[in-house]
Formats: structure tokens, sequence, C-alpha cells
């Protein structure tokens, strides 16, 4: 294989000029030749054609290119212009056939049963109900059903007249005997009534259908007991759920038993979901009155109420025409019922069933009806039978009227869905009529539409202000007034006549807990309607309300609400951080974990600034993302750093003082001193100085003054100071060679050095990765980038021919790499690639106003020399590598790229070389591990590339 003494003597290779021959041509060489035709085309649309012509250009095949062969010579716009109806008009047609066939598929039945209701779902309403009335006092149930209390046998009868005997007895028993009274916990109480609803569907499935029965009566029997007051509407909750349960046992009991043939068949079937009455056999109906009997036997009229109005949709096995009485009848009923909360509460379960029962609009009056009703007995709500209550349990008149609220708002909602405009007119009339009318207009102004409401705003806040030392919470009403404005503005002249009225009763509201509420809903509609003036005076008046004794602690939640609506609805984002109370706001949030949530959120709506110079906003925007920053620690996980990382270089970016170059960079230099703990934000700081120090070469075009020059070089100097901040090496690794080329660029060559030594000497760094496979991929692809900067770089007078080049060739030669490994082989090769090209009188490319080695030496004999004595170390240092590999794949592959660099880079007139390729040559060829075919085409490939006698005659002796 030849001796470690072989010398490497680089080929120069000296191109011929070559001159162009010139001659005129007609057409530009770029120009496609094209013909005219024309060709009949019809307008687009279905219209008949016109009969006119339309150019066309046809491109003659011999100039198309493969994709325009396969159109046949056309493009697809000429294909579609000859079409008998363009794409768009077929697509459009095709659509209104589709939606004509679906209406006609629609059920005729269906659409006349569609009934919509634009109120909030009871659904929905249930969690905010059973987590705003809660209590801590005892509560008490009576029941038959919990834990022992079943124990009763008696006997079965068999006749129909002993079967009635029988469950008539069952009933009286249950009514009777083996109750016991429990003071329950709240938690105690819910646990209760979910242990009564599993029984009642368990009893159920055991046919035992009068217990059934009882359970339901023992629970709607709860509804009448308001001696925790403060509960009672989360106990509505929880006993109307069962009473639903009951009542969807009893109709689809009564439906799967209900039989009937249908036409022509003799074989029966369960009624269908969509069943008339007509179609209900007469055995099926008796059943179900003799429900409706049973429930009217109840003594009490409360139960007896709740059960019938759960088991209401039953009526559609007797008659369609049945609700309506139905209905009118229960509201009539409920009169009777002496507490007003208890009654309130059975009008709004009454309302809720009817709703899924009535179709139609004429069925719903008993909803007028039972609101209208509730009016005629309002007096009562302040009664003196009422008043005595509250002072039993020591509640307030204020406390107790939100306890209507929930069923109030669901009835009169009810009322007003599709209703004109007139019906409010109307209950606003009969609103005057009343004393302590507060919670009525609260009721008014959140069950109608937002435009009634709106547009009668200042009519409201008029009629607030008329009394207003009322027991019903002030800040409750302007707080549904300000929902409704909100959703829809009042008209634009009396906009600020709306604010101004209410912002005057709102901050003179004293307890924090109601004016934040109020401020909650008021903010949006400031922000969108009015000015940064406007805005401001508000935000400086949350501040100092909520500032005495710490009341922020409190509303954490509501003010990050508060921050939201402003920031999601302030168009201007520059002028909202040059606002004297913003930041104010925001230094409220004492608590970390929501103060960095709240920052993140105004610095994602950042990205609506484009670029500011402003250095109030700056600081402003600094101030925030210091914020952020300071909450990094050890215990921060990846996501969250990321996070913040991505939020703080938005910013950075973001900052942008133009042409003040200056001033840009002590901006970089103030927020490298801020954002230190996040290498993410230095490696983005380091790239935006390396942009600034390119954008002003490209402005001086190359051509640096003295104050130019100077600047550049202190960007440099930043990004040279900056780096070794950061702690993954392959970020510093990048920017090493990045901020290098900048400075090269720059005709900065001393800082250009500096970068490249320094990141040569932190190279060794990556063998400690742990994902060594990782780091060698990195190291491949960075060596080769590395090296092709290394070609532009003149070497420095002060260190010698081929410094960088040296540095790196000691670094890879003092590294320790893992066994087996053939990168440090690999980049070997790519250095000899390297110093070739370094031989030549020119290089293939050079730096603007940077003279390169090739202008530096002119391809002096010493600095060749030099070049071939550094390859004959590497070269040196291959063959060693093949003799430590041994004889293996990697053995054969090395040898032959190694020849082959050796017979395209070197000059084969020293014997010493060519008996080296040949060696190489047979070594790889030695144990067959490289595949043959890819030898002939190496073979190939050096014929095709021979370029003097002496390599033509070292091939013919390369045997396969």
């Amino acid at each position: 294989m030849g001796s470690n003494t072989t010398e490497w003597k680089t080929l120069i290779i000296t191109k011929p000029k070559k001159h162009c021959t010139k001659s005129a041509v007609d057409d530009h060489p770029l120009r496609t030749h094209t013909n005219i035709e024309y060709m009949p085309r019809k307008i687009l649309g279905s219209q008949p054609s016109t009969g006119s012509s339309t150019p066309a250009s046809i491109t003659p095949s011999v100039f198309l290119q493969p994709l325009s062969d396969a159109l046949e010579g056309l493009d697809p716009l000429t294909q579609f212009a000859i079409q008998e109806t363009d794409p768009l008009s077929q697509i459009a047609s095709e659509m209104k056939y589709d939606t004509f066939k679906e209406e006609v598929s629609m059920s005729r039945n269906q659409r006349k049963h569609k009934v919509i209701i634009d109120i909030e779902p009871w659904s929905s309403r249930k969690n905010a109900i059973l987590s705003k009335f809660t209590t801590s006092e005892k509560l008490t149930i009576i029941s038959s059903f919990l834990s022992d209390g079943e124990g009763v046998v008696l006997k079965t009868q068999n006749t129909a007249v002993d079967k009635v005997q029988h469950r008539l007895e069952q009933l009286d028993y249950f009514d009777e005997g083996s109750q016991r009274k429990l003071d329950l916990s709240q938690a105690e109480y819910v646990g209760r009534i979910e242990q009564l609803n599993q029984e009642l569907v368990s009893t159920w499935n055991s046919e035992q259908r009068v217990k059934a029965l009882k359970i339901a009566i023992q629970c709607a029997k709860v509804l009448a007991d308001s001696d925790v007051l403060r509960f009672y509407p989360s106990k509505f909750v929880l006993i109307t759920d069962i009473l639903d349960i009951f009542g969807h046992l009893v109709y689809e009991r009564l439906r799967t038993k209900a039989d009937y043939y249908k036409p022509g068949s003799k074989i029966p079937t369960t009624l269908p979901e969509d069943f008339t009455p007509d179609i209900v056999p007469e055995s099926a109906k008796e059943t179900c009155r003799n429900w409706f009997y049973k429930i009217a036997s109840i003594r009490e009229l409360v139960p007896r109420l709740y059960v019938e109005m759960a088991i209401l949709k039953s009526y559609s096995f007797l008659t369609s025409s049945e609700y309506s009485a139905a209905l009118l009848r229960l509201t009539h009923m409920i009169r009777g019922i002496g507490n007003p909360l208890v009654a309130i509460y059975a009008r709004c379960y009454l309302c809720r069933v009817g709703l899924t029962v009535t179709t139609t609009e004429k069925d719903k009056d008993y909803l007028k009806e039972n609101f209208y009703d509730f009016l005629d007995t309002y007096n009562q709500v302040f009664g003196r039978y009422a008043l005595e209550g509250l002072k039993i349990q020591k509640m307030s008149l204020e406390t107790y009227l939100t306890l209507y609220t929930p069923a109030l708002d669901f009835i009169l909602q009810a009322v007003a869905s599709g209703a004109p405009e007139s019906l409010l007119v109307e209950l606003l009339d009969r609103c005057r009529n009343h004393r302590n009318n507060y919670l009525l207009l609260n009721t008014i102004m959140s069950a109608f539409k937002p435009i009634y409401i709106a547009t009668r705003a200042v009519q409201l806040l008029e009629l607030i202000s008329e009394n207003n030392d009322q027991d019903f919470p002030l800040y409750l009403l302007i707080r549904t007034l300000g929902v409704s404005v909100c959703a829809c503005p009042p008209p634009k002249e009396h906009r600020r006549q709306v604010v101004n009225v209410a912002w005057h009763s709102i901050s003179e509201l004293t307890n924090p807990e109601h004016y934040i509420t109020c401020v909650e809903v008021w903010i949006e509609f400031v922000v969108q309607h009015f000015t940064f003036r406007e805005v401001n005076i508000i935000i400086g008046d949350i501040v100092s309300h909520l500032s005495p004794n710490r009341a922020y602690e409190q509303y954490y939640n509501k003010l990050k609400c508060i921050v939201m609506n402003i920031i999601s609805h302030m168009q201007d984002f520059e002028a909202l951080l040059a606002m004297d109370n913003f930041l104010p706001l925001i230094d409220l949030f004492q608590q970390e974990a929501v103060k960095i949530e709240v920052c993140k959120l105004i610095l994602n709506a950042c990205n609506t600034i484009q670029h500011t110079n402003d250095p109030v906003i700056t600081n402003a925007l600094l101030f925030l993302c210091t914020i952020l920053h300071d909450s990094i620690n050890a215990l921060t996980v990846e996501d969250e750093r990321r996070q913040i990382s991505e939020l703080l270089c938005n910013v950075v970016k973001r900052v942008d003082y133009g042409r003040d170059f200056e001033q840009q960079l002590n901006f970089y230099a103030e927020a490298r001193a801020a954002f230190s703990n996040l290498d993410t934000v230095l490696a983005q700081l380091v790239q935006c100085v390396n942009t600034l120090a390119v954008n002003v070469q490209k402005i001086v075009k190359g051509h640096h003054t003295r104050k130019t020059g100077s600047f550049v070089r202190a960007c440099a100097a930043y990004c040279f100071i900056t780096i070794p901040s950061i702690v993954s090496v392959y970020t510093r690794l990048e920017l090493y060679l990045l901020s290098g080329r900048v400075a090269l660029f720059n005709s900065c060559l001393g800082q250009a050095d500096a970068c490249f030594k320094t990141a040569l000497k932190i190279l060794p760094e990556l063998v400690m990765d742990e994902n060594q496979k990782q780091a060698e991929t990195f190291l491949l692809s960075y060596v080769r980038n590395f090296l092709s900067v290394l070609l532009t770089v003149p070497d420095s007078p002060d260190s010698g021919v081929l410094n960088c080049t040296r540095i790196l060739l000691n670094t890879l030669q003092s590294t320790k790499w893992n066994s087996g490994s053939m990168i440090v082989a690999t980049l070997y090769l790519n250095v000899l690639d390297m110093l070739s090209t370094m031989a030549q009188e020119t290089y293939p490319y050079h730096v603007t106003k940077v003279e390169s080695n090739d202008t530096l030496y002119g391809s002096d004999p010493k600095f060749i020399s030099e070049i071939d004595k550094m390859c004959t170390i590497i070269l040196r240092e291959l063959l060693s590598q093949l003799k430590q590999i041994g004889s293996g794949r990697k053995q054969a592959e090395l040898s032959l790229d190694l020849m082959v660099k050796i017979v395209t880079l070197g000059d084969l007139n020293k014997n010493g070389l060519i008996t080296l390729a040949i060696n190489l040559w047979q070594l790889s060829l030695k144990h067959g591990y490289v595949d043959p075919k890819y030898m002939i085409r190496t073979k190939e490939y050096l014929n095709a590339k021979g370029n003097n006698d002496v390599l033509l005659q070292v091939l013919q002796r390369l045997s396969i």
C-alpha cells in the first residue's frame, strides 16, 4: 500500500479562458414561440354562445414542458375556456340542486313541530345555581327509603280488586309509617338525594311502581320545606332532576307497554316515538289515566303539583289538546301555595316542563299567566310572614331577593322569547306600579333581547335612579344592564350619557365585590366605544377602589377578565401600553402565577404591534417581559421556558428604531442584561445584532466610514460577549460561525478570526454530548460549512499561514472520539477538498471587500508548499486510520474514498501518489465489501473526469 512517507503534491488546474461566439438573432432566447389561432368559445355561464371567437395563444408542442404535454398542448385555463360551462358555474349549479334536494327531503312533520326557543337551556343553568346557593347549616330530610327503611311485607292478592286494595294499603303505609327525620350537612344531604335517585331507578326496574311513586312524592315534599332558604334553589335543582327521571320512566313504560297494530299487520308493535293519541290502545289510555288518578289522590298540594308536572308529557297518550288546559289548570293550582319562594320555583318547573311539550305559540299562554300571577302576588315577597322567616334565619332581605332570580329569570326569558317589543313596554309600565321593583327590573333586563334593552338604556337608568334605596342589590341591576349594552350598544347619541350615569352608580359602590362585578361587564363597553382617555380614567378608578386593604387579592380572576376584555377589544395596543394607569393595574396581581398568566395574555396580544420605537412602550414591554423572565427557576418545566422565550423573542423583534442603529444596539444590550437566563432569547439577540450589522453594511454599500466601521465592530463585540452565556454548545457553535461570517462581511477581520478560533476551541464539547449520533451528524455538517468559510478567510500576519486550518486539524486529532467512529476520517477528507481548492490560482467565490489568500499569496510556491505539507500530514493520518480500523467494510469504503481524492486532487506526476492510489484501490476490493457496481461507476466517473494522460494511465491499471 505504500509507506507513510508518501509526500502529497496538490494538482494545480489551469483553466483556459473560453470566448463566446457572437451572432445576431431575431428573437429573444427566453421567449416562447407562439402562434395565434382563433377558436370559438362560449361566454362563461349557461347562456348560449354568441358565435364570437376569442383569440387564444397556442404554443407548439416542440416548446412545451412535460406537464404541458400531459395536457395535450393546452394549459388548464385554455381548457376551461373551451368547455361548455366553466367549472365554477357547474359547481354552483350542482350545489343549488343538492340544496334543493335536502329541502325537499325535510320531513313536513319536523317543520310543523319545530319551535325555536332562544333562551338559555335549564341544563346550562344548573351548575351555576348549585355553586352559588350553598349553606353551612343543617338540612332536614324525611324519608322511608334510606338505609334500613324498607322492611315491610304485605300479603299479595291475586284478584283485580284485591290488587287495587293492596296498592292503596302500600301507599297508606308509606305515608304514615316508618319515616325518619335526618339532620344533615350539605354534602351529606346531596349524597342522600343521590341515594334516593338510585333507589327510584332500582325500585322501578324491580317492578315496584307504587314504591317508586312514593319516592317521587317524598322528594316533592322536600320542596315544600323552606327551613334553610339559602339552599332552596340548589335543593330545587337536585329534586327536580329526580322528578324528571320519574316522569321519563312513566312515559317510557306507557309507550313500550302500549302495543298497537300497524295497518295490514297482525303483529303488535311498540308505539313509535312520534305517535298520535288515535293509535294508542284503550288499555294504555286507561293505565295512563290511573297514573293521573293516583297522583290526584295525593293529599298535600306541593307534592301533588310536582309529581303531576313530572309526568305531564304522558298526556300525549290521551289527547293532543290536553296540554294547554292542563298547564293553565296547574298554573291556577299554584296560587294555593302560600310561600312566595316555593310558589315561584313551582312555576319555574311548570314552565320548564311546558316548554318540552308545547309546539306552537298559541299554547304558551300559561307562561304569561305564571309571570302575571307572580306580579299579582309580588307584595307577598315583602309581607309580614316572609320578613318574620328572614329574622328567624338571620338573612337580609337583599340576600333573600336574590333567591328568586334563577326561577324568575327562566320564566320571563321563556315569556320574552320571540315576544314583540310591545310586551317589554307593557311589563315596564306594570313594573312602575310596584314598590321595591328592582327584582322585577333586573329580571326584565336579563330576559328581553339586548337590542330592546339597549335602546331604552337611558329610560332604565332613570327608572333605577328614581328609587335607589331598595333592598335588592343595585349592583346586580347595573351589571345586568351592562351585559345588554355590551351585546348591543345603545344609540350613539346616548352612549356617553349611559356610561356617565352607570359609572356614577358604580363608583359609589363601597363593597369591592359589588364594584368589581359591575366593572367586569362595563369595561368591555367602554373599551369598544370610547377613547383611550375614558379607558385610562376607568382603569385608574379600578386601581384606587381595589388598592385599600389589599382588596384586589380576593378578585384576581375578575381582574384577569378585565385585562382580557381590555386587550381583546383595544385596537391600538401601543396606546394601551402608554396609558398611565395600565401598568399599575398589572401591579395589582401580586400572586406570581396569576401575574405571569396576565403578562402572557398581554404579550400574546402584542402581535398587533408591527414595530415600535416609542421609549414608553418599549419600557412597558420590557417591564412585562422581565416579570416573565424572573419567574424562571430551576423547577420551571421546559415547555414553560419555551413559551416564555417565544414571547420575549417576539417583543425583541417588535422594537425597531429604524436607522437609529446606536439606539437599537443599546436596546439589545439592555435586553441582554434583562433576559440572561434564556438561551433562546440570547440567541435571538445575537441574530438581531448580526442583522443590524448587515443592514449597516448594505446602507454604506461596503464602504464603511469611521463611524460605521466602529459600529459594526461594536456589533461583533456584542455577539462575541453574548454567545458564551448560552448553555447549548450547538447554539454557541452556530452563532460563532454566523457572527464570524457577518464580521467578515463587514471587513472586521480581527473579530471574525476571534469568532472562528473560539468556535474551534469549544468543538470538543460535542464529544461529551449524551446523544453521540446527533453530535456526529451535527459535526459533519458544521465542519463542512466552517471549511467553506475558511476558504475566503485571509491569513492573519500575526498567526502564520493557514492558522485556523491548523487549529481545526489539531482539535480533530487531540479529541478522543468513540472507537469505531469514521467521523474524523470523513472530516480529514473534507479538509483535503478545501486545501486543494485553496492551492488554486483563483478561488471559486470571495467575500466583497475581503482579499482572500489567492490574492494575498498569488500562488506563491512557499504557500503551496505549506498546503502540500498539511495535506501530507492529513494523508498520513488517514493511512494510520486505515490500519487502526482493520479489515472490514469501513476500511474498504475509506480506502476507496481516499483513492478518489488522490487521483482527483493530487498531482499524479509523483510516483508515490500513483502507487498509493493503486494500492488503495486493491485494498477496497480485497475482501469484497464494496459493491462491484459501485466500483464500476466510480471508475466511469474518473474516466469522465480525466484531465491528463497520467490519470488515464492510472485508470487503465485499476482492475475490478
